[in-house]
């Protein structure tokens, strides 16, 4: 039976007042136990220097996907609101109180005073309506901001503190939106930019501000003289504790390791499950969060009569070995995937009963459909070779070791997998063009309308999907109110979707950050992204 979790609550009404509460501290290894929040007095000063492991090509938080990118990007802006890791509560950070309309159609801000952007211009109600009239005009890689703000009629300035935002449909996933990075406010000047100027400087609010981005080298973030206006979330007010943020992009996983055991750099991203005991023997701390969202897993064209074939989906998914990818290729936080949402998601629901191991199965599913083993082991069908190229890129640092197993794995049941490599700026592209086969990803979000962003036909329709019951299904929660009635929507969506695996969930991901002995207060948001306005250096 499936059975329904709830691991977040979504407050859709109007917030506790402004306050400060103290923000979630790290899980060490993910495990309940306080992690580097929680080690004596914050100094100020200093510089954090973290290693990543990609560039999206892009400084421009509304335009970027990529966690490596995410990580510096997100403190360049402030959002409307913040969301608790704890809870899924939506809390107050730019706006210090809203309320919703019955029908979830509008939404109705007041903005805290005196915040300005780091040109001088204010942040005022006219700049929040800049940011949102302008999100539906940016191209294809505003996929993100632009799902948030579907059916987007427009925003009313009441005054400079106060305004109203429209929607021609309820739009309950909204509020959860304004959390994110990808709706962070931008200044005027920066936002009537073209998409590909705003990618090479923007100006925000937060609490640091760009001075410097070389692609595929490194962006340098400098503290943000005066800033005082910190979510509701953090654990002091006022300017942030470190001076300069520099972000190094190392495409090795050894290199970023080395460079963290010989005190290089401060912090790295991405971690293999290789890199966890030697770290741990060198003293780092390893710190991890699982992400919400929706999971690594094998999406596909349906457009590409080779995996149209539903039988050829479902073959995919009873080959691949879960349990045997996690163990050999992540790290010990990690779990396999048990439905299109990761078990962090509002709304998930466990279809585990769907995602089992069975290679005999996924034989006997091909024999049914036609395709008949050839001489070299891989089946073919009227002629057609049963192989299939997968797009992935190199963003994550489990991908390749993952894939090269999943290859191994699906060649047993006669399904030839050709693996191609693309840069991570040629992402959105590869996606709007629907020049790929399959293709290799995941997207982070701490509400299920993730799946209306990447399911519906109504929206991009990335993977060629045909209109059908899903759509209603993925409308209808955008707009129900009452969290019961949609989770329970979303779970026939969840449901749907892999009845003729439209999509092939495979791994959770599980955020896993490597940190020196003498960082403290580095945060994970909801999305497991991390903030940096707390985090502070001691001497040793």
């Amino acid at each position: 039976m499936t059975s329904l979790h709830r691991p977040r609550r979504r407050t859709l009404g109007l917030p506790a007042a402004l306050g400060l509460v103290a923000a979630l501290a790290l899980t060490a290894c993910g495990s309940a136990t306080p992690g580097p929040a929680a080690a004596g007095t914050a100094q100020p000063g200093g510089t954090l220097r973290f290693a990543v492991g990609s560039d999206q090509g892009c400084v421009d938080p509304q335009q970027v996907g990529s966690n490596d990118s995410i990580y510096s990007l997100r403190q360049l802006v402030d959002s409307l609101t913040d969301q608790d890791p704890a809870t899924g509560e939506i809390k107050p950070w730019l706006a210090s109180s809203w309320t919703t309309s019955p029908d979830a159609k509008s939404y109705t801000f007041t903005l805290r005073p005196g915040v300005t952007f780091s040109d001088g211009t204010p942040l005022d109600a006219n700049a929040v309506k800049a940011n949102f009239d302008r999100v539906p005009q940016i191209g294809v890689r505003g996929t993100l901001p632009k799902g948030y703000l579907a059916g987007y009629q427009g925003t009313t300035v009441e005054d400079p503190t106060r305004f109203t935002v429209a929607f021609a449909s309820p739009n309950v996933q909204f509020l959860q939106g304004t959390s994110t990075h990808s709706l962070g406010i931008l200044s005027p000047a920066t936002v009537a930019k073209s998409d590909d100027e705003r990618c090479a400087a923007v100006v925000g609010s937060g609490p640091f501000t760009l001075q410097s981005y070389t692609t595929n080298d490194s962006i340098v973030l400098a503290k943000r003289k005066g800033y005082d206006w910190p979510s509701s979330l953090a654990t002091h007010t006022g300017e942030a504790y470190l001076d300069t943020l520099e972000f190094r992009i190392v495409p090795e996983s050894g290199v970023r390791v080395g460079s963290l055991q010989s005190g290089e750099v401060d912090a790295i991203g991405n971690i293999s499950q290789q890199d966890e005991a030697p770290l741990q023997g060198a003293g780092a701390q390893l710190v991890a969060r699982a992400n919400p969202g929706i999971p690594f897993g094998i999406a596909f064209n349906l457009s590409k009569p080779i995996v149209s074939d539903p039988a050829v989906r479902a073959a995919i998914s009873a080959a691949v070995d879960r349990p045997e990818l996690v163990s050999a290729a992540y790290t010990s936080q990690t779990k396999p995937a048990t439905s299109v949402l990761a078990s962090s998601t509002p709304g998930y629901t466990d279809e585990s009963g769907r995602l089992g191991f069975d290679a005999a199965k996924a034989g006997s599913t091909l024999d049914a459909a036609g395709w008949v083993t050839g001489p070299d082991g891989i089946r073919a069908k009227d002629g057609q070779r049963l192989s299939i190229v997968l797009t992935w890129y190199a963003n994550a640092a489990s991908n390749k070791a993952t894939l090269e197993l999943v290859q191994q794995q699906l060649k047993t049941v006669g399904i030839e997998l050709q693996l191609r490599e693309r840069p991570i700026t040629e992402a959105p592209a590869v996606q709007q063009s629907g020049d790929f086969v399959a293709s290799w990803g995941n997207l982070t979000r701490a509400d299920p309308d993730i799946l209306r962003t990447q399911y519906s036909t109504a929206g991009s329709n990335f993977y060629r999907l045909t209109p059908g019951p899903l759509d209603q299904l993925l409308a209808d929660q955008a707009a129900e109110p009452d969290e019961a009635k949609r989770d329970a929507i979303v779970a026939r969506a969840q449901q749907t979707l892999l009845q003729d695996y439209l999509t092939v969930p495979v791994v959770e991901l599980t955020t896993t950050l490597g940190l020196a002995a003498t960082v403290h207060g580095v945060t994970f948001d909801a999305s497991s992204r991390i903030q940096l306005y707390d985090t502070w250096k001691s001497a040793s």
